[in-house]
């Protein structure tokens, strides 16, 4: 069975390709040497035109459908999230638009509306080396050194010196722990339920934030903020697995650079946390399949976030207190407990 892969790595070769969605100007050469907030490509401004249908909107038909419930008017400059149409129905609806521009016409129930898309500026992602270009649309970049990968992040990339906060897996995240000291720094904390610690890290302000977990609540507010999130595990109350808790502890006040990409699994691109380091690793496996003496970490409660060895894997698919069947394997965790886990709950850390 082909096992997803998580690398978790002391010391690893890294090669990204940094892509623009579309031809544009690489603005690097081969062998450059770049950091991560380096822009690397630039993809021009461009205009777009959207058609917004708002009957089908607003879900009127067509016969029943009057001008009046369009509230705007050609010429109109909005901005993303303005309303431009709502029903007059006591179940009241609206429609958006999706991002700033102007209304060029309206004719009926379609409204043609402009869009000025902002030039796209692709950053390097982590600190290294440019291998190769990529014609039009950016390049390869290699590095070495400690890698931990997440599974959520708020899009956003920076780099600074370590500051570890958190005094083990399972420590919490509050705003009592920030100090003006940690201005500037990436801070490691561990779970977080409070708004009120995204709150102080944004006034301080960091230049990034590693949570083990965070309730599911704050994510709007994790998404808004203006410097790079990443969660280790996932939504929740999950403590950080050992193996990347020991890595970010003992690279703490190194520089480390933060790549807080949203989980791609198409692309494979995800959230990752690069410490740069002066020598050489190997490029590690992408994919790979469940097999005996494999370091795996459990997604599952009661045990998320722990790292055990898969001792061996089951001949035939064990019935799962639910009353499904699954292929599972046999985990050793680090306190010597052997439980039972469906495949599917794991993933190996490589």
């Amino acid at each position: 069975m082909l096992a997803p892969v998580t690398h978790i790595l002391p010391l690893t070769g890294l090669r990204r390709a940094r892509r623009l969605p579309d031809k544009g100007q690489v603005l690097v050469r081969s062998g450059q040497k770049v950091n991560a907030v380096d822009v690397i490509a630039e993809q021009p401004s461009k205009t777009e035109h959207l058609l917004l249908n708002v009957s089908d909107a607003l879900d009127i038909d067509r016969s029943e459908f009057s001008k009046s419930f369009i509230t705007r008017k050609a010429g109109d400059v909005l901005q993303e999230g303005d309303v431009i149409a709502e029903s007059g129905n006591l179940l009241k609806r609206v429609l958006r638009v999706p991002a700033a521009g102007e209304i060029l016409l309206i004719a009926g129930s379609m409204v043609l509306f402009e869009v000025d898309r902002p030039p796209i500026k692709l950053q390097a992602g982590f600190t290294g080396q440019v291998a190769e270009i990529i014609p039009d649309r950016g390049a390869f970049i290699e590095a070495s050194g400690a890698l931990v990968q997440g599974v959520w992040g708020n899009g956003k990339i920076d780099l600074s010196l370590l500051t570890v906060l958190a005094l083990d897996p399972d420590d919490d995240f509050t705003p009592q722990k920030l100090d003006v000291t940690m201005r500037g720094s990436v801070v490691m904390g561990g779970h977080c339920s409070d708004v009120e610690a995204l709150k102080s890290a944004s006034e301080l302000p960091l230049r990034g934030l590693v949570l083990s977990s965070m309730t599911a609540d704050l994510l709007p507010e994790a998404a808004a903020l203006d410097f790079p999130v990443i969660l280790l595990e996932g939504f929740g109350r999950i403590p950080v697995n050992k193996t990347a808790f020991d890595i970010l502890v003992t690279n703490s006040k190194r520089e480390v650079c933060l790549n807080a990409a949203p989980w791609d699994r198409y692309s494979g691109e995800r959230p990752e946390i690069f410490i740069p380091l002066p020598a050489t690793g190997e490029l590690p496996p992408e994919t790979d399949e469940f097999r005996a003496g494999q370091k795996v970490r459990i997604l599952s409660t009661p045990y998320s976030g722990q790292v055990g060895i898969l001792e061996d894997l089951q001949p035939e698919q064990v019935l799962l207190p639910s009353g499904l069947r699954s292929r599972a394997g046999a985990v050793r965790l680090k306190s010597q407990e052997k439980v039972v886990i469906p495949l599917i709950n794991l993933d190996v850390l490589a």
